[in-house]
């Protein structure tokens, strides 16, 4: 599904000249006819989003300098919410933060070079969303359960305790290791038992690394769009059966961003391509 990356070279404005004008390209469609979003582009100039179309497929634009944005959040932002916007209406490709072209006949030989992948995807995408789910635990609860149940670790940390061995400071150590262990096996067998009970809502996953010491699960989840409420449904009744144990935050629906995406590399002038 994946897309082949298209190098595009542009030469370095001297610094009493304005960047040249180009376009940048948040998602890809199907759509023959022009199209426009609003006035919402990427920033700052409340520049109007609108379509390139070439053969039935079209680039969802906006007018831009050539530059390079930082993903700050308020550019960020802006390249979600269009593609947000444009979500309501059509099955996305999403683009990745920061493609831009040229030149409208840039974006339309984009289009015509990539036609067969992209309508590949896009027809694989149809009437699917992407769900996204977090997980996060309370390590001491978690940390006191293991502990009760885990008759080793519970022998050595009593034996610590009342002082009953000669060196402590290697039973402090093997302690650790067997209880670091413990919790890393029991994150596993939560992460497994949660996925195992969402694999008949969804399509395919992506387990994405966890943000922090209490995440668990940081996980996005490709459903078909009709699937999204029993998706939720099946969310809601694990989290009720995990009550006390686990906190789960599900997000979403979003374009699919963790299961196909088109990176656009840019490269300046003498760098080739």
């Amino acid at each position: 599904m994946a897309v082949e990356e298209q190098i595009l070279g542009y030469g370095a404005e001297p610094p009493e000249r304005a960047p040249a004008g180009g376009k940048y390209v948040y998602c890809i469609i199907e759509c023959a006819e022009p199209r426009a979003f609003g006035r919402m582009g990427i920033g700052g100039r409340n520049d109007e989003v609108y379509t390139i179309e070439h053969g039935g497929l079209a680039a969802v634009v906006s007018d831009t300098p050539v530059v390079v944005y930082d993903p700050t959040r308020e550019n960020a932002l802006t390249h979600e919410h269009v593609i947000d916007t444009v979500l309501q209406e059509f099955t996305v490709i999403p683009m990745s933060f920061g493609a831009i072209f040229r030149t409208h006949d840039d974006v339309v030989e984009f289009l015509k070079d990539t036609a067969d992948a992209l309508r590949d995807v896009l027809q694989k995408m149809t009437g699917k969303i992407e769900l996204g789910l977090k997980v996060n635990w309370d390590p001491e609860t978690v940390l006191k359960q293991v502990e009760d149940e885990t008759e080793e670790i519970r022998r050595l940390k009593e034996e610590i305790l009342t002082n009953r061995l000669t060196s402590t400071y290697f039973a402090r150590m093997q302690l650790g290791r067997m209880v670091e262990r413990a919790m890393s096996e029991a994150a596993d067998t939560y992460v497994r038992e949660i996925y195992d009970q969402l694999r008949g809502c969804a399509i395919a996953s992506r387990h994405n690394k966890p943000i922090g010491d209490k995440m668990i699960l940081n996980a996005a989840f490709l459903v078909e769009r009709e699937r999204a409420a029993a998706f939720d449904e099946q969310v809601q009744e694990i989290a009720r059966k995990y009550q006390g144990q686990l906190r789960f935050q599900s997000t979403g629906p979003w374009p699919p961003y963790n299961f196909v995406n088109i990176h656009l590399k840019l490269e300046r002038a003498g760098a080739g391509g």
